[in-house]
């Protein structure tokens, strides 16, 4: 078995590799082509397992158009056969020893009712295992939120002022505030790793510069008495409007304000941005934020699996 990038010639046999609407396949065929051209997937980031002129396997690494390296694997199939785990894990390892340092993530898209569906359960299984066998030995499973206009654009909180805030340092003061107690679990980790002030600073500058939301819509909250709530930053990605990051002050937690400024970010991107529909993510254990999102009508579609180095 050859475990190598991708050639011009294998693209049409890529492309039956990656089946619409299958667990492991977050990029389907027309995505795929699609993010070739823009430059979100690239030839050198596809891995395929050939043997005697026939593809068995297929691995997508994404990343944004100017990034030297991959930011995520995002889709992982293979033919099914008895050896699939071990073959699937031959070409993982292959790319990640190309790709150098730490391993990118793998993200899988799951139906939120996963674990009651048998095919599902077996799809992820081979997947998480060639993933575990490479590395990416932690696993945080997210809930996908959506919100869409059927449930209404929020109205302005009262109980809260919303100003814009030019300068960075002050954002990352703020995010720099909201680590102590987050229940953001991959949030947690890289900031015990790198320290918090490192987190905060590479915090604002992802949001600032690899998002592709204005950051005009960056709001800090205040109380009626002038007193710093926290702050909310509504987003895009390249596929959607997002609810990008919001946190309440340490001090300030306990007094629902997270609903708030979720209410706010919802309105700033229906309003202001014209978002027809916003999406989000939250760690299956962060209740409160997904208590959040429930109450302002975001409806649960399906979960991430976020599979990572230790």
């Amino acid at each position: 078995m050859i475990f190598r990038t991708l050639a011009e010639p294998d693209l049409p046999r890529v492309l039956a590799l990656l089946p619409a609407r299958q667990v492991g396949v977050w990029t389907p065929a027309d995505a795929y082509r699609e993010g070739l051209a823009k430059g979100e997937y690239r030839p050198e980031w596809t891995w395929v397992a050939e043997e005697a002129g026939e593809l068995h396997a297929v691995a997508l690494w994404w990343g944004n158009a100017g990034d030297v390296r991959p930011g995520a694997l995002d889709t992982l199939n293979a033919v099914a056969s008895a050896g699939r785990t071990d073959l699937a894990a031959g070409l993982l390892a292959a790319a990640h020893t190309a790709f150098e340092g730490t391993p990118p993530d793998f993200h899988l898209l799951l139906p939120a009712d996963w674990r009651e569906r048998p095919d599902a359960v077996a799809e992820l299984g081979w997947r998480q295992e060639a993933a575990r066998r490479t590395g990416l030995t932690t696993a945080v499973e997210r809930l996908r939120y959506e919100w869409t206009r059927d449930s209404g654009v929020p109205e302005p909180p009262r109980r809260l002022r919303f100003r814009r805030e030019p300068d960075d340092e002050v954002f990352v003061g703020l995010f720099r505030r909201v680590l102590d107690g987050t229940l953001d679990a991959a949030s947690r980790a890289q900031a015990a790793a790198g320290g918090t002030e490192a987190q905060a600073r590479a915090d604002v500058a992802f949001y600032r510069d690899s998002m592709r939301g204005e950051r005009s819509w960056w709001r800090v909250a205040e109380d009626t008495e002038g007193r710093t709530v926290g702050f909310a930053l509504p987003s895009r990605n390249t596929g959607s409007h997002v609810v990008g990051y919001l946190g309440v002050l340490p001090e300030q937690r306990g007094h629902g304000y997270v609903d708030d400024l979720l209410a706010e970010i919802t309105r700033i991107l229906a309003q202001e941005a014209g978002a027809e529909v916003v999406r989000a993510d939250t760690d299956l254990t962060n209740r409160p934020m997904a208590a959040a999102f429930d109450r302002l009508g975001y409806r649960n579609f399906a979960r991430r699996l976020v599979l990572s180095a230790p």
